[in-house]
């Protein structure tokens, strides 16, 4: 269980953080951030989280199962190897960025998510998380949740996939936050305390059937207007996963379409082709 001592070593740690921020940012630090930009399954790029900073990406997921204690970054449990873990693939290299960018994931100010998708048992996994998250080496870098008030910082976490809803609600100070469903009224969905849950995520193929090809349908149009307009009405983020997401017209008109109704992530696997479709807007 996370004490109130522990808490208060965290916020020492991330006093003592910042006053070593003191080393000049490279090159890659100076890209601009693209707010839209969701990295899908991000670890299965060459260079994981690396290769989405490079493109100006400001949220990536990852996909965690605990392993004899480790938690190993993977899409599924026979892929997992014990040197992938979330500290050296993500925490790890946010904590040198952020301390390199005096504060920030880059040099350009932008709120930051890492999704962290919960694979197995969810209170375990969930448990070993937080040992993660408030150990000091990295805990100066996550948005804080205390006596439901919430203080951000360079990272926020957010957890997806197994989410184990009663321990999150039950608790008073917290370093991640929820991952809402937009369809199951019995999850935290739109309209719920965004100091709990700031992003609401589903399915795109479960909620629409319109794939990029042809018009889009004005009824389906409607609902995805209507279903970005009450979550930021309620103070939170939307995301789609399973969004058609081949290089082409298709894949461009839906984005658009996304866009412009002001959905918060776009979700892709292709780095370059979404960076450059946004940069080019």
């Amino acid at each position: 269980m996370i004490t109130f001592r522990r808490v208060f070593a965290a916020l020492l740690a991330a006093v003592a953080a910042t006053s070593l921020a003191t080393a000049p940012a490279s090159a890659h630090e100076r890209v601009r951030p693209l707010p839209q930009a969701h990295s899908h399954n991000d670890y299965e790029h060459a260079r994981p989280l690396q290769d989405a900073l490079d493109q100006g990406f400001t949220s990536v997921e990852a996909d965690v199962y605990l392993v004899d204690g480790r938690l190993l970054v993977a899409h599924d449990l026979a892929d997992t190897r014990p040197d992938r873990t979330l500290e050296s693939l993500y925490l790890e290299p946010l904590r040198k960025r952020v301390l390199a960018n005096h504060g920030g994931v880059y040099r350009q100010r932008a709120e930051f998510q890492l999704l962290i998708d919960v694979k197995g048992e969810a209170n375990s996994t969930y448990a070993a998380l937080e040992k993660r998250l408030y150990n000091p080496r990295y805990s100066f870098l996550f948005s804080l949740y205390a006596f439901g008030h919430v203080k951000k910082r360079a990272v926020t976490a957010v957890i997806s996939g197994g989410r184990p809803k009663d321990v999150m609600l039950g608790q008073k100070f917290r370093l991640a936050f929820y991952d809402g469903r937009i369809r199951d009224e019995n999850d935290l969905n739109i309209g719920s305390d965004p100091k709990i849950a700031p992003l609401v995520s589903d399915s795109w193929s479960e909620l629409f059937t319109w794939t990029g090809v042809g018009p889009f349908p004005a009824t389906e149009r409607a609902k995805l207007h209507e279903v970005v307009n009450r979550a930021h009405a309620a103070g939170q983020r939307v995301r789609f996963w399973a969004t058609p997401d081949t290089a082409g017209p298709a894949r461009e008109a839906l984005w658009k379409e996304l866009v412009a109704a002001g959905v918060d992530h776009l979700n892709t696997d292709d780095l370059p082709g979404l960076a450059d479709f946004l940069r080019a807007r």
